[in-house]
């Protein structure tokens, strides 16, 4: 890596040109050029953040970049050089504790990284020496131009240009399962004309340089023979073959290295996401803030007090303690300054240190409750949910803002082929006789005549050929016995064709025109093979394939026939009737049209594909350009609707979301009449629903221009929604939500008035504005692009609303990285969203418990962490300070160094760590059954200013409560019949041995849901304490100056006054809670109560977001 960077430093940078040149074999093309091999980077695969020599320096910066690790570094060296009332070992032991434990867990980590990385470069891999010589080298040994073999299961090393091929069609199948989670099998095609002997190619590849997507790749190759013009080939994602995919259903191949190492695909796509904050992180800043400026109030008291103090006559020198003659010349700022520093030294531990590392530790351990959680087992993939990141666990608890896909996610992907529509007549899935009677619209139609049949011909070829579905090896020519494999899809008995593709509506298509008696039996990278309805062999020269892609919406194939002429028809009107309905029935419907081109034609377009295709610059800007003009004067033949059914309990998922007060946004690619039937489905819209329409549809029925349109109707549309319904802002500030709720109204807008709408302010204010007052917000037709602006909308919008991405498909990236919160859903559009989330879970359904349940009680716990960290410290400094007012000001501590040290490690630390893990002050049952107590803890409920107050008082009380309760004590220093007087440090150890019990029985209250670990971690910790003190005090340490604590804590035991002192103040340090508790009203009342309190359906604001396939064109060339 290092030397990677020198030589982009110094000259080497091959970023500054947009394509690399690779020499095959890495020999040059010509034997008369000047040749100078170009230097890429090698095959090693880098990990890991450190190495053996740099992981102290690195790891000790990137620790002390916090905030709180620097300021107990500077705390601790201050204790170092000035003269300090305390040991820098107070907070040098807790500040290396918390560095220690860090840097061990990210030394672990990055341990494990190394070992992975071994394991990979190290793997044997067969490299052609001279283009016809296997030699077995390491993977890390690779260089770019090297020819590799890759047998079948094999993964292959790096990026490569597949060059041959053991299959007679010179194709290859791979899984990308560990890039983009797809199981299913994908083809890879040769590049065309290369040499079946390696050994006497000799070529050159031109293509781009490394970037990250996985999906897209430009090039070319210029093949040189003896005699002959240099042949140039196009290079593309179908010739590439991915490091970490695996070779299938193919011998071996021999590919040409092109990308190594840390410049593959597969490495550049694992480089870091930007790193999310959630607002409890946010909150204990702000509080560390408010307890910084206390401890610098307290130090600027004390050190002012004290001048005061000395300023009277005798105080400043007492005739005990003269001054010597160093500290008379001293300067007076100087010493006041460092007074402030000691007294700053003495009250640091105010700010706790120790919180950072009990934080981390809670998130991590607590994240794998979440894998563990059986509810969340599919047994259908043998897969649970998957935590990618376990920073964000409490935000989960937080979420006011749902933003989900609906293809895949709200709907299972699984699609159905339910009917057809050809020349205005509809084909239902129910039919069994071809020839027999069709219907149409509100008429029943007579037989077939001899057009329709050409017409139905036609459009079941169409079907069978506009498509890039495979037949699976085993069954090529053949009719059953396989099973469908689709993106990793459980094989089903009831399928009886094999066939292999990267869309389930592919295969609903194909085998919904196998019910017609037309079937696909498989194809190769030059034709296709159909048998027709009469079961004869149908052949068609495949001469171009026009890919789908979201910006155009369709797919096209080019093909040539051996049969007659085809006939063009146009049945535009009572077909789109049809399309329409399905729509509205739910249906996903695909148009399917054709075209005949004549040789002039396709002489024009075969040109301009191979010229778009050989470009290295805006390939794909180029290659639309040429669809767009190929795929113009189609003509219509016909429909299809095909079914996705919603997810098992989506609408129950919707609904309990709702009830929790969370806004559910779905925006969609579909049409406006599919999506809203899904919206339906999943009672996200009523029936009684009135729904207000912002499209392009509505602009133009206006007859004004669009921008006018789009201003009157958002001002309409507010009247109604927001002036009419004053009411509303009531129950806004009583469910204390940004958006307030109406049951009456639904909202539908497009994503090309949407366009118009984000553009202008005032539009966006008052789109969000009607947004607030509807129960449903239908966004359709959405590009992949809006969906994180939609996000971005609502996230940067007033109050800074929680917000959450749900998706399954790599559209849904975009807005899964843009919300607070992302989660992949463990879909059949492979695993790019679960890749990029930060939680995947396996169904829509999950999503209920994650939240309601996972989500509140994470929040609950960490909050009460933190409220609960900074309240145990202030109830340990406030003494201290107290104490300065009894002692001169001299900075004198209170307890001793060792109880300073291992109050927040030993004596506190382990008992919140377990309530931070296991407590559940509602059972989870509960919190599944009754959502709306997920409004509870909404917005930060237990994180605002009152609750911090509260305990801050709370801390103060006993801080109070504490110092003065012993003081009382001591107005007679004589505790022991004996007449023994007791000192200092007697008084500091009482009141310690108070606040240690009061803190953690103040705990042991507050918990509700008790394990065995919190019996031995409460209990535990208390015996050790006074374990720990009869040793230290017990034994005369031979390496402490002073043993200031011999035998104190025993004698103090032995007092019988002390004893009643202490277990006084400990019960009234926790009367305020104990009344608190007795006196208020329970929370979570039985739960036969709780279902009585269960507001109405249908209280959130809702929209949607999906991609799919509109329409399918169909290009014929005879």
């Amino acid at each position: 890596m290092l030397r990677r960077r020198l030589n982009r430093l110094f000259g080497g940078d091959e970023k500054r040109v947009d394509s690399r040149t690779i020499h095959m074999g890495r020999q040059p093309c010509s034997a008369t050029d000047a040749f100078i091999q170009p230097k890429f980077c090698d095959n090693r695969i880098v990990s890991s953040k450190y190495t053996v020599w740099n992981f102290l320096p690195k790891n000790l910066f990137e620790q002390f970049r916090r905030i709180a690790n620097f300021y107990f570094l500077i705390i601790f060296l201050v204790q170092v050089i000035v003269d300090t009332p305390t040991s820098p070992v107070t907070s040098g032991l807790p500040l290396f504790f918390v560095i220690t434990v860090t840097a061990i867990k990210q030394g672990y980590e990055d341990w494990l990284r190394h070992k992975a990385d071994n394991e990979v470069n190290k793997y044997p891999v067969l490299v052609l020496e001279d283009g016809k010589i296997p030699c077995q080298k390491d993977s890390e040994k690779i260089k770019v131009g090297d020819i590799v073999e890759v047998v079948e299961d094999e993964t292959f090393p790096c990026d490569l240009i597949l060059l041959q091929s053991s299959r007679d069609d010179e194709t290859c199948f791979v899984t990308t399962a560990s890039l983009d989670g797809e199981s299913n099998h994908k083809t890879h095609y040769t590049v065309p004309d290369t040499e079946k002997d390696l050994e006497s190619l000799n070529a050159t590849i031109e293509c781009e340089q490394p970037q990250p997507d996985l999906y897209k790749f430009v090039g070319r190759m210029h093949i040189y023979r003896d005699g002959q013009e240099t042949a140039v080939r196009a290079l593309g994602p179908e010739n590439l073959l991915l490091k970490g995919a695996t070779l299938k259903n193919t011998k071996k191949i021999h590919g040409v290295a092109v990308y190594t190492g840390m410049e593959t695909k597969m490495a550049l796509n694992y480089q870091g996401k930007s790193q999310k904050r959630s607002a409890v992180e946010k909150s204990i800043n702000a509080f560390l803030m408010v307890y910084l400026c206390l401890l610098v109030s307290k130090a600027l008291v004390c050190t002012t007090l004290k001048y005061i103090w000395q300023s009277r006559p005798g105080q400043d020198e007492p005739w005990y303690n003269h001054k010597t003659q160093k500290e008379k010349d001293n300067n007076l700022y100087l010493k006041m300054f460092t007074d402030f520093l000691s007294f700053m030294v003495l009250f640091n531990f105010i700010i706790p240190v120790s919180m950072y590392v009990t934080v981390e530790m809670q998130k991590f351990l607590g994240s794998f409750f979440i894998s563990w959680d059986k509810d969340f087992f599919d047994p259908e993939i043998q897969e649970g949910a998957l935590v990618n990141t376990s920073d964000l666990n409490e935000e989960l608890g937080q979420v006011e803002y749902v933003f989900t896909d609906k293809t895949g996610t709200l709907t299972q992907n699984n699609m159905e082929f339910k009917e057809c529509c050809i020349d205005g007549f509809q084909y239902l899935d129910s039919q069994t006789e071809v020839d027999g009677l069709c219907t149409t619209d509100g008429l029943v139609s007579k037989p077939h005549e001899k057009a329709g049949m050409e017409k139905e011909d036609l459009f079941f070829r169409a079907l069978c050929l506009c498509h890039t579905v495979q037949v699976k090896e085993s069954e090529w020519g053949g009719r059953g016995g396989g099973l469908d494999q689709l993106d990793g899809g459980p094989p089903r008995a009831e399928d009886h064709c094999g066939f292999i593709a990267s869309s389930p509506d592919e295969v609903a298509l194909v085998k919904g025109a196998m019910k017609y008696g037309f079937q696909f039996l498989g194809s190769n990278a030059k034709s296709m093979k159909i048998m027709n309805r009469n079961t004869d062999i149908e052949v068609y020269e495949l001469l171009h394939v026009l890919n789908f892609d979201p910006v155009r919406r369709r797919m096209s194939v080019i093909v040539r026939s051996k049969t007659g002429e085809t006939l063009l028809f146009e049945e535009v009107d009572r077909i789109k009737r049809h399309v329409e309905r399905n729509a509205t029935d739910g249906y996903r419907t695909l148009c399917v049209a054709y075209k005949q081109l004549s040789a002039e034609e396709y002489e024009k377009a075969d040109a301009g594909l191979r010229e778009a295709r050989l470009a290295l610059q805006d390939r794909e800007e180029k290659l639309t350009a040429v669809y767009n003009q190929i795929e113009t004067g189609m003509s219509l033949i016909g429909a299809t609707a095909v079914e996705d059914r919603l997810q098992e309990q989506a609408a129950e998922t919707m609904e309990a979301l709702q009830g929790a007060g969370m806004k559910v946004w779905v925006l969609t690619g579909d049409k406006m009449e599919t999506a809203k039937s899904t919206c339906y489905a999943c009672r996200l819209f009523q029936r009684s629903t009135e729904l207000l329409e912002l499209t392009v549809r509505t602009l133009v029925g206006r007859g004004r221009q669009r921008e006018e349109g789009l201003l009157e109707l958002l001002l309409e549309y507010h009247r109604r929604a927001v002036q009419d319904t004053p009411h509303i802002k009531a129950m806004a500030k009583k469910s204390r939500s940004w958006s307030s709720v109406s049951q009456d109204l639904g909202f539908i807008v497009d994503g090309a008035t949407l366009s118009l709408v984000l553009n202008t302010s005032r539009y966006k204010n008052l789109f969000l504005q009607i947004c607030q007052n509807c129960t449903a917000v239908l966004c359709c037709r959405m590009a992949p692009l809006q969906k994180a602006q939609i996000v971005k909308l609502v996230k940067n919008s007033k109050g800074s609303p929680i917000t959450l991405s749900i998706g399954d498909g790599a559209n849904d990236v975009s807005m899964i990285l843009e919300a607070h919160v992302g989660i992949g859903l463990k879909g059949k559009e492979g695993r790019q969203a679960v890749r990029n989330s930060d939680y995947a879970i396996p169904k829509l359904k999950h999503l209920k418990k994650l939240l309601l349940a996972h989500g509140h009680l994470y929040y609950v716990r960490i909050a009460h962490l933190v409220q609960y960290f900074f309240y145990k410290n202030l109830c340990f400094i406030l003494p201290q300070f107290l104490y300065q007012f009894f002692c001169g000001y001299s900075q004198q501590p209170l307890y001793d160094a060792a109880y300073l040290t291992m109050y927040n490690i030993c004596f506190t630390s382990m008992p919140i760590l377990a309530y931070s893990l296991l407590e559940q002050h509602i059972c989870i049952e509960i919190l599944m059954d009754n959502a709306t107590l997920y409004r509870e803890v909404a917005k930060n409920a237990m994180l605002r200013w009152g609750p911090f107050l509260y305990w801050t008082a709370l801390g103060v009380f006993q801080g109070l409560l504490f110092f003065f309760g012993v003081h009382l004590l001591f107005s007679n220093s004589a505790l022991q019949d004996t007449g023994q007087v007791f000192g200092n440090w007697t008084f500091g150890t009482i009141v310690f041995t108070v606040l240690v019990f009061t803190v953690t029985l103040k705990l042991a209250m507050d918990t509700r849901h008790w394990t065995w670990i919190n019996h031995f971690v409460i209990w535990g910790s208390l015996v050790f304490y006074v374990f720990f003190s009869f040793f230290w005090g017990a034994i005369i340490w031979p390496f402490l100056k002073q043993q200031r604590m011999y035998f104190v804590f025993s004698s103090m035991l032995r007092s019988v006054s002390t004893w009643l002192v202490i277990i006084l103040l400990i019960v009234l340090s926790l009367l305020p809670d104990i009344l608190l508790v007795t006196l208020r009203k329970p929370q979570s009342p039985h739960p036969r109560q709780m279902r009585r309190r269960l507001p109405p359906s249908g209280t959130s604001t809702v929209f949607m977001l999906s991609q799919t396939h509109s329409t399918h064109s169909f290009s014929w060339s005879d």
